[in-house]
């Protein structure tokens, strides 16, 4: 097996050097604190509206251990009810909060008419499996279940995360089929972080190097399973590539970089869904680093990653 790892793309190589000095391939425990107030996780200023496009507001929803936090954005001159995306936000199970990686997902509201809804679950490892994952179904539930406050069509929600919050998208699309919940129109996974085994190929061969390498991904992953990650008694709902059956699944949207850890989790998780007769798109951007479209938003790789998501969105949405 080598572990000669693909090449970057060159403008996004160019861009990760530029971010080396605030932007690590490898995140131990003890880089947990500064990972979780770094600008590139919290971005505190940023415009949610949109330039007065969308409305925003923070609201609660019950959970099974208190009250969830939730960011809502709603196009300002459009009635309801629409349909809505839930969106998970990345982290690495440890870092992040509702407004990380949210631009995207207000610009979709805006283009097509989309409530959005953010959820700040918990983190790893003040809060292990199940709570995180538990956190982003209980607020689905009550967005579904409310779905005549929130001026959201119930019959036309779909899921969607970047990361952590593609595996928790992922997983979430598990627990509504599972638990007869939230009939799902579409999940939208972004290089979702799906295998607590952390032994492929792209592991190997980005060891040490990009966004998120397989030192990274073993201290996510020991954050939210502890002693269990890796073993043979994983839940899907933590790591959805655990799952044996991937049928009666929400058509899925699946992308993600050739040069990230992620990679063959993400291209196996697409052919068993395909394997199990679902409807799976998937793409795998040829020289993109994990999350390059957010570090990297101007490139033509990010641009063009981004113009495949609205694609399938169209399409899903008409």
């Amino acid at each position: 097996m080598t572990k000669t790892p693909p090449p970057f793309d060159p403008e996004l190589k160019a861009a990760l050097e530029a971010l080396a000095s605030v932007v690590s391939p490898t995140i131990t425990p003890a880089d947990i604190p500064g990972l979780r107030s770094a600008r590139t996780m919290t971005l505190p200023g940023l415009d949610l509206t949109l330039g007065g496009a969308m409305t925003v507001e923070e609201i609660t929803a019950p959970g099974p251990q208190g009250e969830i936090p939730l960011i809502v954005g709603r196009p300002a001159d459009v009635e309801g009810p629409l349909p809505a995306v839930y969106y998970m936000h990345g982290g690495g199970m440890i870092a992040g909060d509702a407004r990380g990686g949210l631009l995207d997902p207000l610009r979709w509201g805006r283009e097509f008419g989309l409530v959005v809804i953010s959820v700040d679950y918990r983190l790893a490892p003040e809060h292990p499996h199940p709570v995180p994952v538990e956190d982003c179904y209980a607020g689905l539930a009550w967005t579904v279940e409310n779905a005549a406050k929130l001026g959201v069509d119930p019959a036309r929600v779909l899921v969607a995360g970047t990361s952590a919050g593609g595996g928790l998208a992922a997983a979430v699309a598990l627990m509504a089929r599972d638990r007869g919940g939230p009939a799902l129109l579409g999940q939208l996974l972004m290089c979702p972080m799906l295998d607590d085994r952390n032994s492929s190929v792209s592991g190997a061969q980005m060891d040490g190097i990009g966004v998120w390498d397989r030192t990274s991904n073993a201290t996510g992953w020991s954050a939210l399973l502890g002693d269990a990650t890796g073993g043979p008694d994983v839940s899907p709902y933590a790591a959805p590539a655990r799952a044996t059956d991937l049928a009666n699944l929400p058509p899925a949207f699946i992308d993600v970089g050739s040069a990230e850890t992620f990679r063959d989790e993400d291209v196996a998780y697409a052919a068993a869904i395909w394997a199990a007769g679902g409807t799976a798109e998937l793409h795998v951007w040829p020289g993109g680093f994990h999350g390059f479209d957010l570090l990297a938003p101007k490139a033509a790789l990010s641009r063009q990653a981004r113009a495949a998501r609205l694609a399938w969105l169209h399409r899903l949405l008409d």
